[in-house]
């Protein structure tokens, strides 16, 4: 899998900056994209200016509210790739080993456990929709598409998918997640190698998910921090 890291300026042009924005608000649910997304959120926030428009006590503790939301969210969604990540290496590991079953009905019991955790973090990003911030706004829809990313389910993909489920990987039809509930979900038995590669192709794109999360996440920190200085400087 192809996993690109992205490199932005230290500093962006107001120009730039709204480019970036616009960007995001047309990301897509497949890895790279997320990926990418969390990135360029990451850089947005570091070049945020957040003075210039927050004069108001009322808006700064706002501000402060919302940050707080967006770091519960983010440190859900890490929450939910760890998940993904020691789930699908516990399952890696148990594929040299015979009897799976249990394995797989533990993978699945930590696919419910994700998939509730996404449900609770959608509904808390509710409340910041339609708001006037514009990178809050775009950081809610990285948000959303990290979370509906581990939500995924090969359920609810078209019979086109089942039919090239064995490329699925490569075509793009099924995020990682999906393809390996595909491939655990053959039925007559599971080809142990295609799951293995499709666990392995999750553990990729789900490093750099996490490494991703954590640079947004500091610069969350950070903006906060700004807020509660400019709050002590009122």
């Amino acid at each position: 899998m192809d996993i690109r890291s992205i490199s932005l300026p230290s500093r962006l042009h107001p120009t730039q900056f709204e480019a970036q924005l616009e960007k995001l608000r047309s990301i897509s649910l497949t890895s790279n994209s997320i990926i990418s997304s969390l990135a360029t959120l990451a850089e947005l926030y570091n070049n945020n200016s957040i003075n210039s428009n927050l004069t108001q006590i009322r808006s700064i503790d706002h501000a402060l509210e919302a940050s707080v939301a967006l770091l519960d969210c983010c440190s859900s969604i890490r929450e939910v790739a760890q998940i993904a990540k020691e789930s699908g290496r516990a399952l890696q590991s148990a594929l040299r080993r015979k009897g799976l079953q249990n394995d797989v009905a533990s993978y699945a019991e930590s696919r419910k456990r994700m998939k509730k955790c996404v449900k609770k973090s959608l509904k808390a990003l509710e409340k910041f929709e339609g708001g006037t911030d514009a990178l809050r706004g775009v950081a809610v829809g990285v948000f959303r598409s990290a979370l509906l990313f581990f939500s995924s389910s090969s359920s609810s993909f078209s019979v086109r998918a089942r039919v090239v489920r064995n490329k699925c990987e490569h075509e793009g039809v099924v995020n990682e997640v999906g393809c390996v509930d595909l491939a655990l979900r053959d039925i007559g038995g599971f080809d142990k190698e295609r799951v293995l590669v499709s666990l392995q192709n999750l553990d990729c794109c789900v490093g750099g998910i996490e490494e991703g999360l954590e640079r947004v996440f500091r610069e969350l920190v950070r903006s906060r921090v700004n807020l509660l200085n400019i709050l002590t400087d009122h």
